[in-house]
């Protein structure tokens, strides 16, 4: 199996304005990790850890301070305009809170039409095909498009921001803490939601959370993070029956048991 995303050396620093001595904060620390094709990835640790840090340097959002990110093998802080032009179609992000990352002020079928203005020159029935299809991949009827994310539950806006990732066919889905804004019942159904779009479309997924019983469920591989370094990785049977860090054992340890 291909790496489809490479991570060599990766460190971030924010500036630190609640401490004059020190000038800035190491978020990721000299982090290296592979991503292969197919598989979801899983990053977990306590909040703080850098892991959402890390994730979003891989869409851009956040600049690293050394370190390189590959993704099919190229560096994507040194791309040509034409791979910078194709890369928001490669790689999306679903965000946490479903309340906050839809638009208020616009409908949902402007929300899944609006990456397929900017980044395509589709026409507008091969739009029309696009966002009919994922509807009904995330399990949402073409009776939302003329209304607002007020008018929808938390879970059917999180459907909403998934679709709105899927329009372009990604080969990267990062999802940062996508369930932990939700109630538990409704966790489960995004859940495998995220697992059946990972089969239907061949999607990758690196999928960052907190929550070791989401991870339990759904991850191939698991990168445990601890301020800011990776400081255990295996396959997610392995990490879950044989960890060998205290840190990843406490963090075991301290997990209710839940079925999803």
């Amino acid at each position: 199996m291909d790496n489809l995303l490479e991570i060599k050396n990766l460190t971030v620093e924010y500036n630190n304005i609640k401490n004059s001595k020190a000038s800035s904060i190491t978020a990721v620390d000299n982090v290296s990790l592979n991503i292969r094709s197919g598989e979801i990835y899983a990053l977990a640790g306590e909040s703080g850890c850098g892991k959402s840090t890390l994730s979003k340097t891989v869409v851009k959002l956040v600049k690293p301070k050394s370190g390189e990110i590959l993704f099919e093998g190229k560096n994507i802080y040194n791309q040509t305009k034409e791979e910078k032009r194709k890369y928001p179609a490669n790689v999306q992000m679903v965000f946490q809170n479903p309340y906050s990352s839809l638009n208020p002020k616009m409908k949902i079928g402007d929300t899944l039409s609006e990456p397929l203005d900017i980044n395509t020159n589709y026409s507008k029935n091969r739009k029309k095909t696009i966002i009919k299809q994922v509807l009904e991949d995330v399990g949402m009827s073409e009776s939302c498009l003329d209304l607002y994310p007020h008018e929808f539950s938390g879970g059917q806006r999180q459907r909403i921001a998934i679709a709105r990732s899927l329009v372009l066919n990604p080969k990267l889905l990062i999802a940062d803490e996508p369930v932990s804004a939700l109630d538990a019942s409704i966790q489960a159904q995004i859940i495998n939601l995220l697992k059946e779009l990972k089969e239907q479309r061949n999607l990758t997924i690196l999928f960052i959370s907190h929550d070791l019983n989401v991870i339990r469920y759904l991850a191939d591989r698991v990168g445990i993070m601890y301020y800011g370094k990776l400081i255990e990785e295996n396959i997610a049977s392995s990490i879950f029956n044989f960890p060998k860090k205290e840190y990843t054992r406490t963090l075991l340890s301290s997990a209710p048991v839940l079925n999803y």
